[in-house]
């Protein structure tokens, strides 16, 4: 899911760098939905694990 964050936010540079204001907005905005997605299930993996005694990675 970060591999789309990044994909999709390298988008939106591409497309401000041409001048496609429309698009670059789009992309930017999902990469910043999805790179709070990512963030939120990292988070709540670490403390599943932690919960259940295993060490961390």
């Amino acid at each position: 899911m970060l591999g789309w964050a990044l994909t999709f936010f390298i988008i939106a540079i591409i497309a401000a760098f041409f001048g496609f204001s429309g698009l670059a907005a789009g992309a930017a905005g999902i990469a910043k939905i999805l790179f709070f997605v990512f963030l939120i299930l990292f988070v709540v993996s670490m403390v599943v694990r932690a919960l259940r005694g295993r060490p961390p990675i």
